[in-house]
């Protein structure tokens, strides 16, 4: 179970003052409406006990140290003594509010470890078992039996009130906060994972690189004696021309990814305007697709925001335009909308869309749709953009196709 939080002490903070204020109005309305003779210095001395660990806990929450189980349980001790030295002096057993015992109980149980909660437990336990032998008697003035008995029902249903306020507002309130660090814990287990999964798929990558380097080389050299050879076809020297230009593109992403590897932004990277990032990256990727038509709208304030780009992220968005051309091989579109220090691109497409267990599984490791793909390229393109803050969305765009939304704050990137 992980350890109470700042905000928890902060709210046990909050639950004793109202319990301060519960007791001065409850210590008025006895005195004066319903003429008990309550003692008045032990109550006063419990208000400022409870005052004064209020003002000792407001000093400790500026402190930069974590709140441990240990440190939790005492704050909640301190409200237990409180709570008996007042119910020895106001009936013990006999007055309702013996119940509120309940309410430390409840948050030991949610917050601490099962050795603080049965602590707690046999604490409260013994406490209400004492005060059923030892108390100061508390009746009304005129000693009359039926406004003793009224009086108690009233403060049993005004106990219940009370308790069942404080259970919703605050113990709910620390619950769900451990809810949320449970899934923060989650979060970050299955992050840890797909990060050992990518450091394998590059170390895996990084060495198909280096054995592909010869195989391509081979490749270069036949297609040049080849264009030499049949210098006098020019349909075929054409086409030898093209595979040459794609080779030559293969091992240029070899010698990137083999050079960016373990790195967080190359060496030479060089700060541009994020217009140009996006025109140069294009260009780049039009190389690799030719057949495919791009249609562009940029929208932001110019001059745009000049970024380092890192090579890792520029290989993401690429994979994201492959898969909308695989989607589409004919045409499309790019949307890029900057303000401030945040980046909203959407890469629209006219392919079949997405169905609801494609929607469900898509950017899962090794899950395609494709017949010769391998499942990897959106996975490492949305753990790429969750690297650096961002997000990947798929959604089916209206008259058919997918939009893939990449939202990106760019403080990362941003030069200084």
């Amino acid at each position: 179970m992980p350890a109470p939080s700042s905000s928890n002490l902060r709210r046990i903070l909050v639950l004793r003052g109202f319990m301060i204020g519960a007791l001065l109005l409850a210590g008025a309305l006895a005195i004066r409406v319903l003429e008990l003779p309550l003692p008045l210095p032990p109550l006063f001395a419990v208000v400022g006990l409870l005052t004064l660990a209020n003002l000792l806990t407001w000093w400790r929450l500026r402190q930069p140290w974590p709140v441990a189980d240990a440190e939790f349980f005492a704050q909640l001790l301190v409200d237990v003594f409180a709570v008996t030295v007042l119910l020895y002096y106001a009936g013990g057993s006999t007055n309702p509010l013996v119940s509120f015992y309940l309410v430390p109980l409840v948050i030991a149980a949610i917050m601490l470890p099962a050795v603080y909660t049965w602590s707690m437990a046999v604490l409260t336990a013994a406490c209400y078992t004492l005060l059923m032998f030892n108390y100061h008697p508390l009746m009304p003035r005129d000693g009359n039996f039926s406004t003793a008995v009224y009086m108690h029902l009233t403060g049993m249903w005004l106990t219940f009130v009370l308790s069942a306020f404080l259970i919703a507002f605050f113990v709910v309130r620390m619950a769900n906060a451990v809810k949320e660090r449970d899934q923060a814990l989650a979060s970050a287990r299955e992050e840890t994972l797909r990060n050992e999964r990518i450091v394998a798929l590059g170390t895996l990558a990084a060495g198909a690189a280096h054995e592909l380097g010869t195989p391509l080389a081979t490749m270069a050299v036949v297609t040049t004696e080849l264009q030499q050879e049949y210098a006098g076809e020019p349909a075929l020297v054409e086409d030898l021309r093209l595979l040459r230009q794609q080779v030559d593109n293969c091992k240029q992403i070899l010698s990137n990814m083999l050079a960016t590897a373990g790195q967080g932004r190359a060496e030479d990277a060089v700060a541009q305007p994020l217009d140009h990032y996006f025109a140069d990256l294009l260009e780049k990727w039009q190389l690799i697709r030719p057949g495919v038509a791009v249609t562009t709208e940029w929208q932001g304030a110019l001059p745009a925001p000049r970024i380092i780009a890192d090579q890792t992220l520029t290989q993401a968005l690429i994979n994201l335009l492959n898969n909308a051309a695989d989607a589409s091989p004919h045409s499309v579109e790019i949307l890029g909308c900057w303000q401030d220090d945040a980046l909203l691109l959407e890469i629209r497409d006219r392919g079949p869309g997405l169905t609801p267990e494609v929607q469900q599984r898509v950017g899962q490791a090794f899950f395609t749709t494709k017949g010769n793909g391998f499942g990897i390229g959106l996975f490492l393109a949305n753990a790429t953009i969750e690297r650096f803050g961002g997000k990947v969305l798929l959604l089916n765009r209206e008259g058919g196709g997918a939009v893939t939304q990449v939202s990106l704050p760019l403080t990362k990137l941003l030069t200084s």
